[in-house]
């Protein structure tokens, strides 16, 4: 046992002996190869450059002192490394074993390799450094080991001036090219996608200095890119996939029956004859010079029209003997046959599954456009001069006048009002009219005992699936008068406490309880000079018939509409009938319906009472109240704008809670809608408004008090799939804590669903193209040619989003109507009128 140990031992150190031994002489050969290249290189190099000024004596010298020149090669001054000079005969042998070795060999890209200039070396006492030396992809400066300080590098005088970089232009459409490669393998430099031959200009990469050499160093071009004063039309990797496959005959049959919805929605939505942008020409996109007098009334006479309500719906005629309408609109028949017909589409086994499919790739094309493009995107965000969040424009495009200020801008209103004012009249209660101290003596309360938490207006876990609990919250310390004074239009108070976040669409209420109300509230808006270029006002109408018949207010529904339509005909026919009102009515942009969405109802069958012969005490169901407001609106929208006034879209909540009916009947409908958090149960209804790119004007913190968890809220699947969505603040008084509610959602947005900026910069500029605001206001905000679709419509100045997010999301939604439309599908160049 003892003589086969030893054995086995020898045996070890033999063998451990000859593997040293051959390492040795193998690492010996391999510096014997990379000095001998390093050596042709320089000799190349200082042929083609021999009028270059040569080196101080003192500077050779100096670097000379810790390397010494022998038969033209490098000798290392360290004992504990071999002579590298003294190896003959492998470098030769070896070349022609494996080939030579090119210096054009580094893959397109990458940064070309430094090396020391013959007879120049590194500082005495220094480390020894490599004889090639990278730079750093992200840093202008050669790169340098942990241990190394870059800073009196003699190397630095060594780098090449000049950087070849390859532009070759990205185009990754999952093919391949001829002999089975990519096709961007198969171009040659600076040749892009399209076969074009691509000049290299100054513009396309900029240096970090005047003279374009920092510190002797090319800069990199990523980090060039960043500095560059302007945003250019960046090159990314697109997306194209391509199915294996034509669509089977039940996928055609599927997609036959989407193009019917579409098409019939383009039936009933109303666009104007005349888009804005042709009505208007913006040469100078610059900012619009105010309204100095935004209420002159300027007399405009009164038209020949005739009009009359039949079955719910306004008609309108040339004069009073005219037999023919001129503005006919589909009847409620047809509206209702229609919608069934879409309910049906919805429940379809095999379309669900289709659209269920699309949705899915739609939302992993976004995902993987973020793996490819994500830095790009980022850069070329940097590029854009002066724009961040911060500075883009964004529309709150849904939040309620009564709550749009925060629960202690309300408290210091409230106080300011009883120290000032105490003793102005605020209130009409049971025939005696009451000053604003009274009415608090009356509540036992004084300012000095007002605080948040005494008002009570913020919501809470109390108020979740409690739309009544929430609508409660609207009553300051619980008092009904107080929201009348405080929080209601129709009060006494000369006076408004405005306070504005960024750009807002403020709801306000009609309620259809009397024709008169119309007046008033044009009144208390002019009389109170309530205008900003910031502001517009949409009319909400809350669905409260119910509460009206059992008050006595109304015998039929058809009151309610009377009281709601007829006041706007008789001020578009005859504008001096009601002058405020006409001033007014400038500055309204949409219509609103709203109430709790989450009572049951009957769904509407194709043949239901008339508005007159409704007078039961139950509520018309939700799709009921749509109809006979769209059709009216329609007729007065036609009306309007043939007599060059302003129209008014319509523009409700749908799908906060409630049936999917909901939604059903404003894609029909709606220009865009409030909520749409339901759309996440209905992935047909969920394909449709894609494909529409109807506006969701989403609120996930109002939906977190009320119906839905934040972490559970499908925003962020409808922002990856491609949906048109804003955040907007719905009700800052009972949500919001900080003095930019709508900041504040956005932020809450990021920081949980781990938005990017340009995410929020998109989502922001969506909310500009939701809004009503004139063309000229959008013309300065989000560019001159906002109305076109895709990147020619972007500009990154103004917006902060990349054309690379605006070319993905129009092409995908190109190739997706190219889908359904079975490659037939006519798109226009401009978004919808």
């Amino acid at each position: 046992m003892d003589t086969h140990a030893v054995h086995l031992a020898l045996a070890a150190l033999v063998g451990a002996s000859v593997v040293a031994v051959s390492a040795y002489y193998m690492h010996r050969k391999t510096l014997a190869q990379l000095l001998e290249f390093a050596r042709t290189v320089e000799r190349e190099a200082d042929a083609g450059g021999s009028d270059a000024e040569s080196p101080p004596a003192h500077a050779k010298k100096r670097r000379g002192s810790s390397r010494k020149r022998r038969n033209g090669g490098y000798r290392r001054g360290s004992a504990s490394l071999p002579d590298v000079t003294a190896i003959s005969g492998g470098f030769d042998g070896d070349e022609k074993r494996n080939g030579p070795v090119h210096v054009e060999g580094i893959p397109a890209g990458l940064p070309r390799l430094h090396t020391l200039r013959e007879g120049k070396s590194s500082q005495s006492g220094s480390f020894k450094r490599s004889l090639l030396r990278p730079t750093s992809p992200k840093s202008p400066v050669a790169s340098a080991s942990a241990f190394e300080s870059v800073e009196g590098s003699d190397d630095e005088d060594n780098m090449t001036d000049k950087v070849k970089l390859d532009t070759t232009y990205l185009h990754a459409n999952g093919t391949v090219g001829p002999e089975g490669k990519i096709p961007f393998e198969t171009l040659p430099n600076h040749v892009n996608a399209n076969g074009e031959q691509m000049a290299i200009t100054p513009s396309m990469i900029r240096s970090h200095s005047v003279s374009g050499d920092l510190h002797g160093v090319q800069p990199d071009p990523i980090a060039a890119d960043i500095l560059r004063k302007e945003p250019e039309h960046e090159t990314f990797t697109r997306l194209r996939i391509t199915p294996l496959e034509a669509p089977s005959p039940d996928e055609i049959e599927a997609y036959v029956v989407l193009q019917e919805c579409l098409e019939m929605r383009k039936r009933y939505v109303f666009r104007e004859a005349v888009a804005p942008w042709d009505k208007e020409v913006i040469s100078d996109p610059s900012t619009p010079k105010p309204n100095p007098d935004p209420f002159l009334y300027i007399p405009e006479g009164n038209s020949d029209h005739y009009f009359e309500m039949q079955d719910g719906v306004i008609r309108v005629y040339p004069d009073r003997d005219a037999k023919e309408e001129l503005f006919p609109v589909a009847d409620a028949t047809t509206f209702f046959t229609d919608l069934h017909h879409l309910l049906r589409v919805i429940a379809a086994g095999n379309i669900r599954t289709l659209c269920h499919h699309r949705l899915n790739l739609l939302e992993q094309k976004f995902n993987l456009h973020l793996m490819l493009n994500a830095d790009r995107e980022f850069l070329a965000q940097k590029s854009a001069p002066h724009r961040d969040f911060y500075n883009v424009r964004k529309v709150d495009t849904h939040v309620h006048h009564s709550a749009c200020m925060n629960q202690k801008h309300l408290l210091r209103f409230i106080k300011s009002k009883l120290r000032k004012e105490p003793d102005e009249v605020v209130i009409f209660r049971d025939g005696t009219y009451l000053t604003l101290e009274e009415v608090f003596k009356s509540l036992d309360l004084s300012g000095y005992d007002l605080n948040v938490d005494l008002l009570d207006v913020h919501a809470d876990k109390s108020t979740f699936h409690r739309f009544d609990k929430f609508n409660l919250k609207y009553n300051p310390c619980g008092q009904s008068r107080l929201r009348e004074i405080f929080l209601k239009q129709d009060n006494l108070i000369q006076d408004l406490a405005a306070s504005k976040y960024q750009m807002a669409e403020y709801r306000i209420s009609i309620y259809g309880r009397k024709q008169s109300e119309w007046d008033q509230l044009a009144s208390w808006i002019v009389n109170n000079d309530l205008y900003s270029e910031n502001v517009v006002w949409l009319i909400q109408l809350p669905r409260l018939y119910n509460v009206y018949k059992e008050m006595g207010i109304v015998t039929s529904f058809q009151n309610m509409l009377d009281n709601i339509f007829i006041p706007l005909f008789e001020v578009t026919v005859n504008p001096d009938s009601h002058p405020q009102l006409h001033v007014f009515l400038k500055q309204v942009v949409g219509l609103d319906l709203v109430d709790d969405e989450s009572k049951p109802e009957r769904r509407p069958t194709k043949h239901m009472p008339t508005p007159e012969q409704w007078t039961n005490v139950f509520n018309p169901a939700f799709s009921y109240y749509v109809y006979y407001c769209y059709a009216n609106l329609y007729t007065l929208n036609k009306l309007r704008e043939s007599k060059g006034m302003t129209t008014i879209k319509f523009r409700p909540h749908s799908g906060e809670a409630g049936d999917i009916d909901h939604l059903a009947a404003t894609f029909l409908t709606a220009h865009n809608i409030a909520h749409g958090i339901n759309l996440k149960k209905s992935p047909v209804l969920q394909y449709l408004y894609y494909l529409a790119q109807i506006g969701l004007a989403m609120s996930p913190l109002s939906n977190n008090s009320l119906f839905l968890d934040y972490h559970r809220n499908p925003f962020p699947m409808f922002f990856l799939r491609g949906l048109n969505v804003s955040l907007s603040t719905d009700d800052p008084l009972q949500i919001h804590l900080t003095k930019e509610p709508l900041v504040e959602e956005y932020s809450i947005a990021a920081s949980v669903w781990k938005l990017s900026s340009c995410d929020l910069c998109e989502i922001a500029r969506n909310s500009v193209y939701q809004s009503g605001f004139s063309h000229a206001l959008k013309s300065h905000w989000i560019g001159k040619e906002y109305y076109k679709s895709g990147p020619r419509g972007n500009d990154i100045q103004r917006t902060n989003v990349p054309h690379i997010r605006l070319e993905f999301r129009d092409t995908i939604w190109r190739e997706e109507m190219q889908q359904v439309y079975l490659g037939k599908a006519i798109i226009p160049e401009v978004v919808d009128k």
